[in-house]
């Protein structure tokens, strides 16, 4: 159904349905396929998007100012805004949610607010409008404790404000944990300014879930119809799970967790590189913005399987699925739909029949998200 989305095939919406979300069977999408209504795991689906009008308002009135008017990830909520079915799906926290949950055969959403989130607006706005979205998500879980439970927004502009929302929403509101969604006019949180939030985020047992947006600079990709999934946004949570790592946030704080989508956005099948390149960064002075030359404790693959968890949103595909629990382990793989962006009945059904032990995969529909996320 392009022709009601008619650009959103640039940030990967293309084939999107708004009631039935049906997703047309291409390349490698999975066949048609019956989902196990008696399946002996939870199904925890733990990249699950949301939104509320305020929250859209706000991020159109900055971009139509033209005080922003170069931000991509404003652009993006711009042309989102104008996707009235869309926005009906993210705006809803109740029983059409749940009816399509029903539907998914998904037990529990792990809700986060949608891109580009509460990051783009002005430092004071942006705070108030997390603080907004947490009280909201929070009611949610409160009317639905058992289908839903929540990441806490925040502004990492205004560190102060950062801070204590993370401390409200994890000892306040009982959250899960905490989202943001990558860059924010390209800057990320291995920039010391940002070290409060990592210190906040741990000392909370607060999991971090980096989500994508659209990158700082959108040129090359736009030019080539990649500015959302088929480029821009996975390259965007490589650069801030990378500078996160190579900045020695994981040495700092070896208890911090990290989470990251889309089958980790590509980066396990480039580990052994990783490895193998890791002088290039190791020992290197001037880094963001002048910093001491930072030598990590490990080789980056270690940090991948210590302090850093996958989900699958988007990626239901079981080559994948399987080397991503062989290389990183079975228990740093999560599942996750992707909803509303991405949904498949069909999707959900290969999911049941992957060829893994029924122990591995009631650790990747269930128990790995019980773990990390603290359900």
């Amino acid at each position: 159904m392009s022709d009601l989305l008619p650009d959103g095939s640039e940030f990967g919406l293309r084939g999107y349905l708004p009631e039935r979300g049906v997703r047309r069977r291409i390349g490698l999408a999975p066949a048609k396929g019956e989902i196990d209504r008696n399946a002996p795991y939870k199904r925890i689906a733990t990249e699950e998007a949301w939104s509320f009008p305020e929250l859209v308002e706000a991020q159109v009135s900055l971009f139509k100012s033209g005080r922003a008017s170069d931000d991509g990830a404003l652009a993006m909520a711009s042309m989102f805004a104008n996707m009235p079915d869309l926005q009906d799906l993210l705006f809803d926290l109740g029983e059409r949610r749940i009816a399509h949950m029903d539907e998914f055969g998904i037990d529990r959403q792990l809700l986060l607010l949608t891109s580009p989130g509460v990051q783009v607006l002005e430092p004071e706005e942006g705070t108030r409008l997390a603080r907004k979205a947490n009280d909201i998500a929070a009611e949610a879980c409160a009317r639905y404790p058992d289908r839903f439970s929540a990441l806490a927004a925040f502004q990492p502009q205004d560190v102060d404000g950062a801070v204590a929302e993370i401390e409200r929403a994890m000892k306040e509101l009982n959250f899960n944990g905490a989202v943001l969604n990558s860059h924010w006019k390209g800057r990320y949180l291995d920039e010391p300014e940002f070290d409060p939030i990592l210190a906040a985020l741990e000392a909370n047992d607060a999991a971090l879930y980096i989500h994508p947006t659209s990158p700082w600079y959108t040129k090359p990709y736009k030019d080539r119809g990649m500015i959302g999934a088929l480029g821009g946004f996975p390259h965007d949570v490589w650069i801030h799970t990378m500078g996160l790592i190579l900045s020695g946030a994981f040495d700092k704080y070896p208890n911090l967790r990290l989470v990251i989508g889309h089958m980790g956005e590509c980066m396990p099948l480039h580990l052994y590189r990783f490895d193998w390149m890791q002088s290039n960064a190791d020992g290197v002075p001037g880094m963001r913005g002048g910093q001491p030359a930072v030598t990590l404790k490990h080789p980056i693959s270690y940090y991948f399987k210590k302090n850093i968890w996958i989900t699958t949103s988007g990626e239901g595909w079981e080559p994948a699925i399987k080397f991503c629990m062989d290389v990183l382990g079975p228990d740093r793989v999560l599942y996750a739909m992707d909803y509303p962006y991405q949904q498949s009945r069909d999707e959900v059904a290969a999911y049941d029949c992957l060829d893994i032990s029924p122990e591995h995969k009631k650790m990747l529909m269930q128990e790995n998200a019980e773990r990390v996320f603290r359900l």
